[in-house]
This record gives C-alpha cells, structure tokens and sequence, in this order.
C-alpha cells in the first residue's frame, strides 16, 4: 500500500493505561484534515488509471475548492484573529496556528498542483489538446487571434491607472489582473495600470487557435496586444495577480427586520469584504508584489502566494467538457428505478410499495424526484405541496413544478434557505420568483440554516388524506444529482407524513414546544441526542451479549462529543468502522482508546455525500439516512433530520452500500493513527474496479432483474 504523509498527520503519543478524552493530542485539526481530504482528490489526478480529462478535471476541483478554504475558513480564522480570540479548538490550536499550518499545507499542495498540471497537459498534448503560450504561434494564428480580440474582447476593458491622481481601484475576488508598468516615450517616469481579465458571462479563459483542439490563455492575448489599450505608450512589463475576499460576512438575523434585505446587505459587504490571500505570477517585480500588498493591506510575507505556472486552475473546467471519449470517464446513464418504470400514477406506485429507496446518481433524479414534484403539480387530488430548498439549479424542473401547482391551485409552501454559502443571490431570485407565482415562501427558523432535504404532498386518497414524503441527503438539485453520490427515500408511512407535517409547521413558525416526533430525529433539538443515546446503548448490549457494531458514512465527523462517545465505545469493544469523505477529527488504531475503529475515506468518480447511519443494536438493526454530518454546526446550529429505514427490502439495500464501501480495494484510502492515509491496493489478480464502478454495475443489475422478472409476470398471465 502507499502512503500518503501529509501535514496533517501528527505525532503519535504513547498509549497510557487511561486516556483523558479531553486531551487535545486524541483530536485531529479540522482545518488540517479537510486539506489532506484535498491531498486525496489531487491524488486522483496522479493516478494513471484515470482518464485524461478527467485528471484535468480533478486538479480544477482542488483548485476551486482551494479557493472556497480561503474564502470560508482562512477568511473566518483571520476575523477570529482580528477580533483577539485566543480560544483552543479541541485539538489545541489558537486561530493564527491554524492560519500558519493551513498556508504552510497549501504552499506545498500548490506546488504538488502546478507539477502535476505541467505533466497532464504534456501528455494531453500527445492526443492533439494543447494550452499553448502566445509566443509559440505562428505569425498567421497571432494576426488572427487579435482580430478576435479586437471585435470579442477589447469592447469589454477598463484600464485603470494607479497614480496620485486616482485611489487605488477597487479589484473583486477572483478576478484575473494585469498590473501593466508603462512610460510615455522619451520619459523616464514610469507609470502603473491596472485591466481587469473579463473571465465569465460569455468570454472563456481558453480561447481556441484554428481549428484543432489548441487554445491560449486569454490573459496571454491581452499582454500581447496592450498596444491598442495603451497607444503609444512604451509597455514595460505586465505582470499577473488574483486576490480572495473573505466570505463570512454573516450578520445577527434576530436585529434584522428584514431577512431578504439583510442577505442583499450581506452580499454587498461580500464584495469589499477584506482579501485573506493574493495570488502572483512567478517573476512579479518585488517593489510590485510589495505595493499590492500595501494597498491591499496583506502580510507580504504569507498572504501572497506566488504561482510558477497558471493561476484560477478552476477556469480548467472550460477545458474538460471536450468530446474525446477515451479521455473521459466512461459514460454514465442513470437508470429508471425499476418500481418506476410504469406510467402509473407515482402515489399509487409509493402506495402499493410503502417505500422506495433512491440511490443518485446510479438512479435517476429526474425520474424519480422530479417526476414526484411534477405529478404532484398536475394531479387533481392533490392538495397541497410543502418542500424545503438550500441549493437548486436556477433553471430546474424543480420550481416549474412547484410554480405549476400554484396555477392549478394547489397550496404549496415553501422553506427557502436563503443563508446557503455562495447560494444565496439564486435563492433570492428563487424566492422571489415563486412569491410573485402565489407560492408561500418563508425563511425558516431565526438562527438556524434549514439544511434538511424534505418534500410533504397532501393528496386526496380514496380512504381520506394520505402524505406522501420524500426525504433526501443531498440537495434537490439536479446537476450535482449526476454527480454526487446520495440517498433519498419515496414513502407514505403515516407516522412519517406527521412528523414531517410537525417539522414544516416548526419551520414556518419557529414555535418548537410540544412537538412530537415518533419516527424522524430533527436537530438542533433532538439529533445529537439521539445519536449520543444510541452509541451508549451499543456499549451497554455489547457488554451483554456482544457483538457490538456501529458504522456511519458522512462528510465530516467533527463534533467533538461525537467524537467522544465513539472512543469510549470502542474502549468498550464495540467495532465501528467509519467512512468519512473528508474532515476528521478522529484518530483510529490507538491501543487502548480506538483499536477497534477503522476510518476510511472514499475518492473517485462520484462526490460521496450520503449520509447513513447503523447501529447493530443486539440484533435488532436500526439503519437511518440524514442530511447531517456529525459535525457541531449541523447538530447545534441547523435544522436537519435523521429519519429511519425500516423495510426489510430497503435496509438489505443499505447493508450492501455498507459492504461495497468497507471492502473497496481501489478507491478508499484507510485512515492511520497519526491523521495520515495510505490507499488500500487491489490485488495483482483482480480488476481495479471502485466503489462507484460497483455502484454503477449494481444499479444495472438491479434493472435487468426487474426487467426479467416482469417479463415472467406477463409470460404467466
């Protein structure tokens, strides 16, 4: 197996015969961890096995994520600095060790990044896709190229100068700049000025040359044609930067009047929120470099980041949507859920099913989720439609639906998460799109991010008013449907129905007292608890009969109580094993404390985003989907649901989710004690085949068995 060190990993202290599990040395730093989850992703990228434009498309995603860390984490670190906070995290780190270890880790992710771009894009080159600089085309490719530039782009460029005479301009997050250094003839004086990339709205960062598959970087045909933004001015140099503004701009819901107006505000203050990180090309003048970060009020000496090669790999992106075949991915089509595969009405299907386990992207969400919301919106003997929204697509079948149940006459309610990270200018437009259709937006709760994924229809059965719900780990979303992996379940359980109908009323009131759930699990209230409750249950059956299990599969375990319970659970000898994508604060493999927990992190095709949960329970199995990871926002500070699986059918389906993941030889990468990860290695005789790979021909099976099975049926009759 190969390892994988990281800065991450920490040092292993010795194992004494009691462990205080308030001691900071039994926790892995979040920050740390999430960034080593990063190390995982661009490892997929290296590896030889995937497809080459599928490596491109993984080093844009540690990009992109990259850029998000800044905004969201440094940027909160940085106000946490700022405001003098000294407080120690549960692994003992002051918010400004944090900033110095993450800048350290990243320095030498970036570097590991830019390597491995230099190496993807010489054997994509071989297959006839080349990025190419501006001085190796030809002089025809170069005349052709500023023509374009001339009529597409030079329209849409504001050169701005930086003298005395003009403040120092304004410069938006994660724009590309050039900082040109220019002088009028015959002077000696030099002058600066500052144009802005026009990346975006229609002008692409690749900008193809001929007819081929070659591009060149659209900054690169700016700094070769300055001459007509500058006329008869002597260019000197031109130099390239990208600047992150801090995201946390969040402000007290409880004073707001207004909470729409409030998001509107915050997003403004987005804008000029402060830069936590400035990006340079090699080579930048070092009384350049040091004037940005005057200006911009930078720690020269660790906000700025100089980059050896390309920077904003995000706009990489643009690149991996070319059509060669063998350099992607195999295609992949959702199948039909095969009880679906009828055009019967969906709630006579739910109805004679009890319940319907969904697994996205394997199946498919636009007939299964979509569908579900677009017969409710159509059929008569429907009443009434209530549904929660974090993140949707603007331009989904999503709100045509619930936009077409308003018009006939339905009433629908809708929970909008206006709060949801990079999300809330679309939901704003989201919202006010359905209000102007005569659908009842509300916010949620004050305090508290609605982050579960609900739908409630009302529908006039032939014995009465029956509800139907679907309960989701991953947002209604379809395009990251396709590529995230998640769980959702169809069903008309009536104590469900009402525990869904007592959540939507505490989310369009914010009234919690007297609520009784006797099936789902919400949070803030209930969640932790109850996962707390059941962890010491396990320890208590295991010290009677034994056999003790628990196994989660989630995004992030942080809650450091969480935490806690598992270690004293497997102090007790239960097993738990642990599949956790990214964040964890958690250290398997310690004698005498966590011996008996394995942690395994699973990277490939697909973004693991279900969240699942199992506990052995004597024998009497309790299987659950959530929305929420274990992490203390999520059970502290958001409105989330856990919510049972209890069809012998459907958890036969969870268990076998379970099994494909923990005996994965390909794509999961176990976790050690020190916060390192090794990736597990398929034997030299067997196919290096993943758990997506798995999840793929499992769903396909799943298909034909419906298919034949149905054929007997109609043979028979």
């Amino acid at each position: 197996m190969k390892r994988n060190p990281t800065a991450a990993a920490q040092c292993v202290a010795p194992a004494a015969p009691g462990f205080d599990l308030n001691d900071s040395e039994w926790y892995l730093n979040r920050e740390l961890t999430w960034l080593a989850f990063n190390q995982r992703v661009l490892h997929e990228a290296e590896d030889s096995r995937t497809p080459l434009l599928e490596r491109l498309k993984f080093i844009a995603i540690v990009s992109s994520n990259l850029d998000e860390f800044f905004m969201k984490r440094i940027g909160g670190l940085k106000q946490q600095i700022g405001a003098g906070m000294r407080e120690l995290t549960l692994d003992g780190r002051t918010p400004r060790q944090q900033v110095q270890e993450c800048h350290l880790l990243i320095r030498g992710l970036e570097a590991r990044k830019d390597a491995l771009f230099r190496q993807v894009c010489s054997l994509l080159e071989e297959k006839g896709i080349a990025i190419e600089t501006y001085n190796e085309l030809t002089a025809k490719e170069k005349k052709t190229l500023r023509e374009h530039y001339y009529t597409n782009i030079f329209p849409l460029l504001t050169p701005q100068s930086i003298d005395p005479a003009h403040p120092f301009p304004f410069i938006s997050s994660l724009s590309l700049n050039l900082l040109v250094t220019l002088r009028y003839p015959r002077a000696r004086e030099v002058s600066l000025a500052r144009v802005k990339v026009p990346v975006g709205l229609g002008t692409p960062r690749f900008i193809r040359v001929g007819k081929g598959d070659h591009f060149v970087c659209l900054e690169e045909v700016m700094m070769n044609n300055l001459d007509m933004l500058f006329p008869g001015m002597n260019i000197v140099s031109c130099e390239i930067f990208r600047v992150t503004r801090n995201a946390n701009t969040e402000k007290d819901e409880e004073e707001a009047d207004d909470l729409m107006a409030m998001i509107e505000s915050e997003l403004k203050e987005r804008k000029f929120a402060p830069i936590v990180r400035m990006e340079i090309g090699a080579g930048m003048d070092p009384v350049h470099r040091g004037r940005l970060a005057a200006e911009l009020e930078l720690d020269e000496e660790n906000d700025v980041f100089e980059v050896p090669g390309l920077l904003a790999m995000r706009d990489l992106f643009e690149l991996t949507c070319l059509d060669y075949a063998r350099l992607h991915d195999p295609p992949h089509y959702p199948i039909e859920h095969p009880l679906l595969q009828t055009t019967r009405n969906i709630f006579h299907i739910i109805r004679d099913s009890g319940s319907i386990l969904l697994q996205h992207p394997y199946e498919s969400f636009s007939t299964s989720v979509e569908r579900f919301l677009r017969e409710a919106a159509t059929d008569p003997k429907v009443r009434g439609i209530k549904m929660t929204l974090y993140r949707t697509s603007v331009h989904g079948r999503i709100i045509d639906s619930l936009v077409l149940a308003a018009q006939n006459g339905k009433q629908v309610a809708v929970v909008v998460e206006l709060k949801a990270r990079f999300d809330e200018a679309a939901n704003i437009r989201l919202a006010e799109r359905m209000e102007e259709a005569g659908i009842h937006v509300t916010y949620g709760v004050v305090g508290l991010k609605t982050h579960c994924k609900v739908i409630l229809v009302v529908r006039q059965d032939y014995n009465g008013l029956r509800r139907y719900v679907h309960i989701g780990t991953g947002n209604y979303h379809a395009e990251t449907a396709r590529i995230y992996s998640d769980l959702g379940i169809l069903t008309c359980d009536q104590t469900i129905g009402q525990d869904v109908t007592e959540l939507f009323n505490y989310l369009t009131t914010g009234f919690m007292a007297k609520r009784n759930y006797q099936k789902i699990v919400p949070a803030p209230r209930m969640l932790k608890k109850a996962l707390l409750s059941r962890i010491e249950r396990e320890i208590e059956l295991h010290r009677q009969k034994g056999g003790g299990l628990i196994q989660f599969k989630m995004n992030a375990l942080e809650d450091g109580d969480i935490v806690k319970a598992l270690y004293r659970a497997s102090q007790a000898g239960v097993k738990i094993d642990l599949v956790v994508r990214d964040t964890c604060r958690l250290r398997p493999g310690i004698p005498g404390l966590s011996e008996n927990i394995r942690v395994m992190s699973v990277v490939g095709r697909f973004l693991e985003h279900s969240r699942l949960y199992y506990f052995k329970n004597g024998g009497a199995d309790e299987y659950f989907i959530a929305s929420a990871d274990a992490m203390k926002r999520n059970l502290e500070a958001r409105v989330e649901i856990l919510c049972p699986v209890e069809s012998p059918e459907l958890t036969k389906d969870l268990r076998a989710i379970f099994d494909i993941h923990i005996s994965d030889q390909c794509s999961v990468w176990d976790m050690q004690s020190d916060g390192s990860y090794i990736q597990r290695k398929p034997a030299s005789d067997s196919p290096p085949h993943g758990s997506h790979h798995l999840m793929i021909e499992w769903a396909a099976r799943r298909l034909r068995e419906s298919q034949k099975q149905k054929k007997k049926t109609r043979l028979k009759s």
